[in-house]
């Protein structure tokens, strides 16, 4: 897989990502392609357009059929699939965001025709059960109580989520809330499968050392024969927030932590390039300007760091800081919000600017560097862009930020009154009777 990257203003890239074949099949199934002969590796991703957003009686649907897709089907018995990848030395999971369901199997070239008809099986005869409904519910809320209700950072996340969105999906986790969880049961599952796991609504992404047309004749005969629906979407929006929300929660901790975010633009807004570059300065890494003021230099912090989070239908742009036990969360949020009105107020230096560019512009060609990571890439910009934006346009596109562009963008989006804070503290101690 060559690679040439020459000096900022004269970059000439070989970006393989170029080569992608789309081939759309009759029953609306999405097929990307893209030979790379130079791994004896193929990343065969699934990528289904069902995620906790297109939940609306129960949450937790979405990723419960994370676990679900791996408890058998009519010719494969439960746990046999990942078992069978697995005994040929493959790669095989899966996980759940708020957009997408993604089913990943990384094998050699010789088994990507079993992992084809594996995939295509449990699409079109997954058996949704009483019995495997009630082992994988087990395991959900299993899984629920270790990351989310036992951990600090688990319930404050879930709080920041439900605090900004106020009416769009978004706001629930995409676990799932526990008493929804416990009700689903197997009508409500069925109906959710057979609305979003049709062909029309899976894009595939393969990626490696394959023969095109050998690989899409097998797609045809395997997947070819599932039949398309229409699919279902929440069409709820969410509201302009006018004014701060705020939020505590307790918890038992001896380190506070503070979260707050902001609304920004959903994925592929033309702000979005200007808003990774003032995320990468304001906290990208140990010497982004949160990290050093918060931890090093005032000492109020154990750590300090954010993003700005880009989904289907929206953004969000959050900063999250663990403060130092015996320290004032106070000062962390005063802090914080210091750092946040010098981007908005003055211009960063040239320096920092470029650095934040450069560290953008590594994560980028580290996204090239193996069959999954570009498997990955082509998904998301053909459901995000509806093409694959090529390297070098998204590269200029960083370069292109400017100082100002920083301080437009703060001054639009991270404001007083559009900002959601959540303050993960002990509970407070009962009154002495």
């Amino acid at each position: 897989m060559a690679l040439l990257v020459a000096a900022p203003g004269a970059r000439a890239i070989d970006d393989p990502a170029l080569a992608t074949r789309t081939e759309i099949l009759d029953n609306g199934l999405t097929v990307l392609t893209l030979e790379d002969p130079s791994t004896p590796v193929v990343s065969f991703q699934m990528w289904v357009k069902a995620g906790s957003r297109d939940e609306s009686r129960v949450t937790g649907l979405a990723h419960l059929f994370e676990h679900m897709m791996f408890k058998g089907s009519k010719n494969v018995e439960s746990e046999r699939h990942a078992q069978i990848v697995q005994a040929r030395g493959g790669r095989v999971n899966a996980f759940t965001t708020r957009d997408h369901t993604v089913y990943y199997e990384d094998v050699t070239a010789e088994s990507l025709p079993l992992v084809i008809e594996l995939d295509a099986e449990r699409v079109a005869n997954l058996i949704i059960s009483e019995e495997t409904l009630t082992s994988e519910r087990e395991v959900v809320l299993e899984e629920r109580r270790l990351r989310t209700e036992d951990r600090a950072g688990g319930r404050g996340i879930e709080a920041l989520l439900a605090l900004a969105f106020q009416a769009h999906p978004y706001r629930w986790p995409v676990i799932g809330w526990r008493s929804d969880i416990e009700a689903a049961d197997v009508a409500v599952c069925r109906e959710f499968f057979h609305a979003y796991y049709v062909p029309n609504n899976i894009v595939l992404s393969i990626v490696g050392d394959f023969d095109t047309e050998t690989v899409l004749a097998l797609i045809r005969r395997s997947f070819g024969r599932l039949e398309p629906a229409e699919v279902p979407r929440n069409p709820t929006q969410e509201p302009e927030q006018r004014g701060e929300r705020r939020q505590t929660v307790y918890f038992d901790v001896r380190s506070p932590i503070f979260y707050v975010a902001w609304h920004a633009p959903a994925a592929g807004h033309a702000d979005s390039q200007a808003l990774d570059v003032a995320t990468q300065i304001l906290s990208g890494g140990r010497s982004s300007r949160l990290y050093r003021h918060l931890v090093y230099e005032a000492e109020q912090a154990l750590f300090a760091h954010g993003a700005y989070w880009e989904l289907q239908d929206a953004g969000l742009f959050y900063a999250v800081a663990g403060v130092r036990p015996g320290e004032s969360i106070e000062e962390v949020e005063k802090l914080i919000f210091a750092e946040i009105d010098r981007l908005r107020e003055e211009e960063v230096s040239k320096a920092e600017l470029e650095k934040a560019k450069r560290q953008i512009e590594v994560g980028m060609i580290n996204g090239l560097l193996t069959s999954h990571a570009l498997a990955n890439r082509i998904a998301i910009d053909h459901m995000t862009f509806g093409r694959i934006r090529p390297l070098d346009e998204r590269l200029a596109a960083i370069q292109a930020v400017t100082a100002e562009d920083i301080k437009r963008v703060a001054s639009a989006y991270l404001l007083e009154g559009r900002r959601n804070v959540v303050r993960v503290i002990a509970p407070p101690e009962e009154a002495a009777p």
